[in-house]
């Protein structure tokens, strides 16, 4: 007779699916309470009938037994295995049904203690489906609920094979992988690791997505697991995400965290190509828009206040991807709900949900990982020139060197009264990345100033000078800045040096 250990914590489906096996001629053994609701429906033996020994220390141990690790541990063709199990009485376990304590679940409740936490760290649990899983020639695992129905239907059809096996014991291990990685993060987060020997992150798949960056690349979004604040956004009209959707969406999204004050950030292909901050959301929307109408087309755009009507308004003229903010008006939901296309996204925490305190990037051979950024530049920032900046050149260099900090490196942009004027970036020299944005904000010059992501050269400065920008901002750290300072008191430029660099790479 085959046997089956039966061992969940989610007992969803479970009945049934013990019922389908014992009408399949399985014996059942459980544990615990997966047993006590099981012997009202099924016949079914303890786990410590099979062991001879009871349950203790509040149940962590239940099942770490020589005779249930040897039966679902021995090799069935293999001779000595057979004889060794034989002399000992060791009953064979053909089937092993698990699922693990509810560490992720306890994770997410708010004011759970530690002990609460370790307490459902699951020992026992990973030990046997581990167990089976390497076992699989002989042995089948199924640890998702998912899985009864084919299950059975398998078993009844003899289709249980070594194929069938195998796959469900690479989705075991990557259950408890992910499982283990989850306590890892609880404790590197708990104990403030920095930098860890080993490193392990858990994700879980949220949804498959057409394809990535190209219609030829597969691709697919996991959710990550372990975060203290999560952000909490809904799809509330439009198309399906696509890949491109989700890392312009992130993107937009911290950029606009960068202010408090009403902000929007309208972005194209990963790069801002409009923000603009105001007195309301009406005046920061009519800023970011005014900075490149044209590219902002096919964009997304973030908002850290609700949607108005008039944004809506504007927003219902052209074509666009995504509109993400805190909330929505109802007239402008219902004037954004007239494009088909258009992916409206509400995330009522835009403004408290928690940044990751690590950014991570594939490179040759592995990750990078690095503290996230966000170094506060008043901190350091210093007026270094002759010429002391207007309090008003002030505020507007302060907000646009947070607006090159979501630039792509080399990068600067050009600012006046709270609003991007023209936007340079990626570009391999300083001085061309200073003529876009010069260029783009042709016209714009008078009284506008300019920030950037890394240090100037003269050649930068004479630029400033030819089009008239009084104002400057920038990170300083090169051995010509006594030669950049002196040309911009020559000039009568006003230049502060914050002393922290924004690159993004």
């Amino acid at each position: 007779m085959k046997t089956a250990l039966i061992s969940v914590f989610d007992k969803n489906g479970i009945v049934e699916f013990c019922k389908g096996l014992k009408d399949l001629g399985f014996q059942l053994i459980s544990t615990g309470g997966t047993y006590q609701l099981m012997k009202k429906e099924v016949e079914v033996k303890e786990v410590s009938e099979l062991t001879d020994f009871p349950e203790i220390l509040d149940g962590r141990v239940k099942t770490l037994h020589p005779r249930i690790h040897a039966g679902i541990l021995f090799r069935r063709e293999d001779a000595k295995h057979q004889k060794t199990v034989e002399e000992l009485g060791i009953d064979s376990i053909d089937l092993v049904v698990n699922n693990l304590y509810p560490f992720e679940k306890v994770l997410r409740k708010e004011g759970v203690s530690e002990e609460e936490q370790v307490e459902n760290i699951d020992i026992g649990g990973p030990s046997m489906i581990r167990a089976a899983a390497k076992n699989f020639r002989d042995v089948l695992v199924v640890t998702d609920a998912g899985d009864y129905e084919e299950v059975l239907l398998r078993l009844r059809e003899g289709r249980n094979d070594l194929s069938y096996r195998e796959s469900m014991a690479a989705k075991a291990f990557r259950y408890t992988a992910y499982y283990d990685a989850l306590i890892s993060e609880y404790f590197n987060n708990r104990l403030s690791v920095s930098d860890p020997e080993y490193l392990s992150l858990s994700y879980r798949l949220g949804t498959s997505l057409r394809y990535g960056e190209n219609p030829h690349q597969n691709a697919a979004f996991y959710e990550k697991v372990y975060e203290e604040n999560p952000a909490e956004w809904k799809q509330l009209h439009g198309k399906e995400l696509s890949y491109n959707n989700y890392t312009d969406m992130y993107n937009a999204v911290r950029f606009v965290k960068e202010f408090s004050e009403p902000a929007v950030v309208g972005t194209k292909h990963n790069n801002p190509a409009g923000i603009g901050i105001g007195e309301n959301i009406d005046e920061a929307f009519d800023k970011a828009y005014a900075c490149d109408e044209t590219s902002l087309f096919g964009g997304i755009f973030a908002l850290n206040r609700p949607v108005t009507k008039h944004i809506a308004e504007v927003l219902h003229s052209f074509f666009m991807e995504i509109v993400i903010a805190p909330a929505y008006e109802e007239e402008a939901l219902s004037i954004l709900e007239e494009k088909k296309n258009l992916r409206v996204i509400v995330m009522p925490n835009l403004a408290s949900f928690t940044l990751p305190k690590k950014t991570v990037k594939e490179v040759l051979g592995g990750i990078l990982v690095q503290d996230y950024d966000d170094a506060d530049l008043t901190e350091e920032m210093e007026v270094v020139s002759a010429r002391k900046p207007t309090e008003e050149e002030m505020r507007d260099l302060c907000f646009g060197f947070k607006a090159v900090k979501m630039v792509a490196s080399n990068g600067a942009v050009l600012v006046k009264d709270g609003a991007t004027l023209g936007i340079g970036q990626g570009q391999v020299r300083r001085t061309w990345a200073v003529e876009d944005a010069l260029s783009h904000g042709e016209g714009k010059h008078s009284g506008a100033v300019l920030a950037s992501d890394g240090f100037f050269f003269a050649d930068t400065v004479e630029l400033l000078q030819k089009h008239g920008i009084r104002a400057a901002i920038q990170p300083g750290g090169s051995v010509k800045d006594p030669e950049v300072i002196e040309l911009c008191n020559q000039y009568g430029i006003a230049l502060v040096m914050t002393h922290i660099r924004h690159f993004r790479h």
